[in-house]
């Protein structure tokens, strides 16, 4: 008979002594355990004892995670946290350096344990050793492993930011203003810096007071790529928490300091490939710096607004300046007609009060913006443009004004602008990053590109849509090469002409055809089953390969990872924590805990998932939820993961449906489903070509009379 559910065999470790095998019953309390165990090796005093996880982490076993135990577990059997919180709470203020150092590095790596924290905070620990950085007399190591054990106790979120002096945040401020700072210190203060702002409101006030830009520039400059992101990490929170009236002014001190091109040789151009955290960091940046044109794309024109209506004169002006009369001159009537037929050729859709087109947000005042900045920059080829179409017959020209609001509106809706950074998104581009005003200067090769494509298609004016979903089209292909430069992109462009994307258009719907006579859907009917089986191998062979997860902490760039992987028999989750992510697969043997694929319940995803109910407002992010899932197993335990991006989510939820018998639904499966269907299809239809495919299939003719017209081969 197999054992009971209730027990767990596990091997328990003790210094100097054998391990002990022994049986655990789960339905007995924690301390009746424990004194068991302390009265098998002959000691005293067992609730100065726990058992803790024998491997890298060291944690401590718990009433609540103790059904994380799996058969055959090590254990060890240690002195319980407050004992140990306790000694390292006297330890860390021994007189002597190298005791303390020592005490301080078995703190900083205790502390990554919740029960433990716990225990520490209690005895006032906190207080302890934000009062010695405040001393400022610890430097070096001990410096270094006092800040880092404060940042992993803060990360439990057990103590709020809010309570912290100012003598503290201008401690932590000073040693990121030093020039000659230890990298772990100045890695360390930033880090806690960037949570101060985040966390607390009132906290960014007061570091925004202690730090300055030109104080974080110096150390974009280096060569330590970690030093760099924690920087531009710290940039971002400032930005992020700033008021909205504050956000232009602290944009204005940033470019004066040179941030982007500092961030463009330093960073992007560095021989230093760029890692993932960084990448991130980036892509913050550049979503924050685009988000700053939403006060303008959320503002409406006033037609009554002089100085605003100047603009539409000076575009007027600057297009039109050779052949228009001084303003003086003629009748009023004369030169309102002028004005009018000038605002047609424009391109307006209002050709007598223009400014009207500009009410409409988005894009507002932003495109106005864009158009003056075109005028105004690229001053030939914005004159070419509009002479160009107030030359074509009326249904032939390419309406500059009317296509500039609605490009600028399209530009917002692919990069985004008014919306918050992802939490994992990585999707930055290095060619926002090479020009000061990199968002007018992607509007004018659009705008160029507009009328390039508005002319290949010979578009007329009730092809307008169609114009620009082909303008979409080309700009998104563009962008998904990450060109380096605007004229890297520019170049890009040049061949995505219109007639290449009508071939790419064309081979992606070779590859998609959907033949809908009925001999042809009854032959898919039939191969449908072998395919979905062929998917559903993959996707358990990829599961059995295993995935590397990232645990999502409030301190993103400590990372800390855990690995999953389904036995080769199908009928096991291995799974367990690593110190770093792997270059390769993680065998089995090296992945301590266990989940029976039998005892799986469900698989729960999204917003449903348990781990995401916890989070707090700022973790709820779109992006997040999205790539969360959880497999529940015995009556409320759940195994909780967040995919590293949208390909793998679709993998595991897949192949855990597959393992419990249930329908594979996600995109990823219907996107195999379509091309391997067709795939096969066409293998089977290769010698049918040219061949008409009639609707129904021909009718079967009577059997003949007699069959005398068989040929007898005897």
């Amino acid at each position: 008979m197999p054992p009971p559910a209730d027990i767990v065999k596990v091997a328990i470790e003790w210094p100097g002594a054998f391990p002990k095998l022994m049986e655990i019953d789960q339905k007995k309390p924690l301390s009746a355990i424990i004194k068991e165990v302390c009265e098998g090796w002959s000691l005293g005093n067992h609730e100065n004892f726990a058992l803790q996880i024998a491997d890298a982490t060291n944690f401590y076993i718990t009433e609540k995670n103790r059904n994380d135990i799996k058969n055959g577990s090590i254990l060890r059997l240690t002195t319980s946290p407050y004992q140990t919180a306790l000694q390292l709470h006297e330890r860390i203020q021994s007189s002597s350096m190298d005791a303390k150092l020592e005490a301080l590095k078995d703190l900083a790596n205790a502390s990554r344990d919740i029960t433990f924290a716990q225990e520490f905070i209690n005895l006032d620990g906190i207080s302890l050793l934000t009062q010695m950085v405040e001393s400022g007399t610890d430097f070096g190591d001990l410096l270094s492993f006092t800040l880092t054990a404060f940042v992993e106790l803060m990360d439990h979120g057990i103590v709020s930011w809010d309570t912290f002096s100012v003598a503290f945040i201008k401690k932590i401020a000073s040693y990121v203003n030093k020039s000659a700072t230890d990298t772990a210190v100045l890695q360390r203060s930033l880090a806690i810096l960037e949570s101060m702002v985040l966390n607390s409101q009132d906290l960014y006030h007061k570091v925004a007071q202690e730090i300055t830009i030109g104080q974080l520039i110096p150390h974009l400059q280096g060569t330590d790529q970690d030093i760099q992101t924690y920087t531009i990490a710290v940039i971002n929170a400032l930005f992020l928490k700033a008021p909205e009236e504050k956000r232009q002014e602290m944009a204005h001190i940033l470019a004066q300091k040179q941030l982007r091109s500092i961030i463009l040789s330093n960073v992007i151009r560095s021989p230093t490939p760029i890692n993932d955290e960084m990448a991130h960091q980036l892509y913050v940046l550049q979503v924050l710096t685009f988000n700053l044109l939403e006060d303008r794309m959320m503002t409406k024109m006033d037609p009554q607004d002089q100085a605003q209506r100047d603009i539409i004169f000076e575009l007027r002006r600057i297009a039109f300046d050779m052949e228009c009369e001084p303003n003086n001159s003629g009748s009023i009537e004369k030169r309102k007609s002028m004005y009018t037929r000038d605002y047609k050729k424009l391109g307006f859709i209002n050709h007598v009060n223009p400014a009207v087109d500009f009410t409409q947000i988005p894009p507002g005042m932003l495109a106005l913006d864009n158009m003056l900045y075109f005028a105004r920059h690229q001053q030939d080829a914005y004159i070419r443009i509009v002479l160009e179409n107030s030359s074509r017959e009326d249904k032939h020209e390419c309406p500059f004004g009317r296509s500039s609001i609605e490009l600028t509106k399209m530009l917002c809706e692919i990069m985004k602008v008014g919306e918050l950074p992802s939490e994992n998104c990585h999707d930055f581009h290095p060619m926002f990053f090479t020009h000061d005003r990199s968002f007018e200067e992607f509007f004018c090769i659009c705008i160029q590109l507009l009328n390039k494509t508005w002319k290949e298609m010979r578009a007329t004016s009730e092809d307008f849509n169609k114009v620009m979903q082909v303008v979409r089209e080309q700009i998104m292909r563009a962008l998904t090469l990450k060109p380096n430069s605007l004229d890297q992109f520019k170049s890009r462009l040049q061949n995505l002409s219109y007639t290449e994307i009508l071939k790419i258009r064309q081979s992606e719907r070779m590859n998609q055809e959907d033949f809908q006579s009925r001999p042809i859907l009854e032959l898919r009917e039939k191969i449908q089953p072998e395919i979905m089986e062929l998917i559903k191998q993959q996707r358990l062979n990829r599961l059995c390969e295993g995935t590397c997860f990232r645990k999502i902490s409030s301190r993103r760039r400590q990372d800390k990872f855990w690995y999953c992987r389904l036995s080769p028999n199908h009928k096991v989750l291995h799974y367990g924590d690593l110190e770093e992510s792997p270059q390769g697969e993680v065998p089995h043997d090296s992945l301590q805990d266990k989940l029976p694929v039998a005892d799986i319940k469900a698989v729960i995803t999204g917003k449903d998932c348990p781990h995401m109910k916890e989070k707090g407002a700022l973790k709820q992010n779109k992006e997040v939820l999205e790539l969360a899932f959880s497999v529940l197993y015995e009556s409320d335990e759940y195994l909780n993961f967040i995919a590293p991006d949208k390909h793998e989510y679709c993998v595991w939820t897949d192949g855990l449906n597959a393992l419990l018998g249930k329908e594979m639904t996600s995109d990823y499966t219907k996107s195999d489903m379509d091309t391997l269907l067709s795939m096969e299809m066409k293998l089977r239809l290769l010698d049918l070509e040219n061949i008409q495919i009639p609707e129904a299939p021909p009718p079967i003719p009577k059997e003949p009379s007699n069959y005398d017209f068989v040929y007898d081969c005897n």
